[in-house]
């Protein structure tokens, strides 16, 4: 089938497209990632922690002319509770559970909670939570100590998250020696909007993640910088949202494209870049796989 020319494989996880379904989009409940992943070549659930965390109050989130800004927080219902909600997943594409904490010790213990996820994405990025992402992610020695425990702590993959507010390929290696099965590049970016007739920041934390198309070429160029320096597969995500895009970062060297902000604009998005990418796959005629790095030379 031409579907097969779209097949990748990423740290033993086997997927039938590299389109992921990115974590806080549509991850909170079973029943939306039963319906994504009828198409998706995997799904990530939103983030989560060891206890509850309420987040921000509204506003938090706000659209623009290139994609959106988010402070929601990283909220989630704590990890006994969501674990009962995943147990639901009866999905056809492997389930990869988002995992936050502030130390190794969080990270371990979220984990134990999701025997069934087929893989863990340790959130080591997210840029506007005060205990939490970015605020551990950007220590490589904490960074190198995390993905350790957390790979002691199960035999699935782990891929570690990393932001582009940090020097890339440091933090890269440090993935890379903690030994992760693969790193994920890259999370919203830092930001914020202020409303012109108010004179007050707009978001009810002031700043927060950019995400959308504006980030993409921030996105390209750390997956091309992380290629050319680590072993370990790369996931590409920030800004991917058509299917030339999910080519140009698989040429950058990734091996999987997560999407986020497009799907705030079409429930099908997955759908029609699943479509135009065997489309493409079958007027190159090659895998799409052979395409990974390809622009490196």
């Amino acid at each position: 089938m031409e579907e097969s020319l779209l097949e990748v494989e990423v740290a033993g996880l086997k997927m039938r497209n590299p389109i992921i379904l990115a974590s806080g989009i549509l991850g909170s409940y079973a029943s939306s990632l039963n319906r994504i992943s009828e198409h998706a070549g995997a799904v990530i659930s939103k983030s989560v922690g060891v206890e509850e965390v309420e987040g921000y109050k509204n506003p938090v989130v706000v659209n623009y002319s290139h994609g959106i800004i988010n402070a929601i927080g990283l909220s989630s219902p704590g990890a006994v509770k969501f674990a009962e909600e995943l147990k639901a997943y009866k999905g056809s594409a492997p389930l990869i559970v988002s995992v936050f904490g502030s130390s190794p010790e969080d990270f371990v213990e979220v984990i134990s909670h999701f025997p069934f996820a087929s893989a863990f994405e340790l959130n080591l990025s997210c840029p506007h939570s005060e205990k939490y992402g970015l605020t551990v992610g950007s220590d490589p020695d904490l960074v190198k100590e995390i993905v350790k425990n957390a790979k002691k702590a199960t035999n699935k993959p782990v891929f570690a998250k990393i932001s582009a507010n940090v020097d890339v390929v440091e933090v890269g290696k440090a993935v890379e020696e903690g030994g992760a099965d693969g790193i994920v590049a890259i999370n919203t970016v830092k930001g914020m909007r202020i409303d012109i007739f108010t004179k007050k920041a707009i978001l009810s934390n002031i700043s927060g993640g950019v995400s959308g198309s504006a980030i993409k070429p921030i996105a390209i160029k750390c997956v091309w910088d992380l290629y050319e320096e680590l072993e370990i597969p790369i996931i590409g995500s920030g800004g991917a949202t058509t299917w030339r895009d999910i080519i140009e970062f698989m040429l950058a060297g990734a091996s999987a494209v997560e999407v986020g902000s497009v799907m705030y604009y079409s429930l099908r998005a997955i759908y029609s870049l699943k479509e135009s990418l065997i489309a493409y796959a079958r007027m190159v005629n090659c895998k799409l796989e052979e395409l990974i790095g390809a622009a490196h030379g």
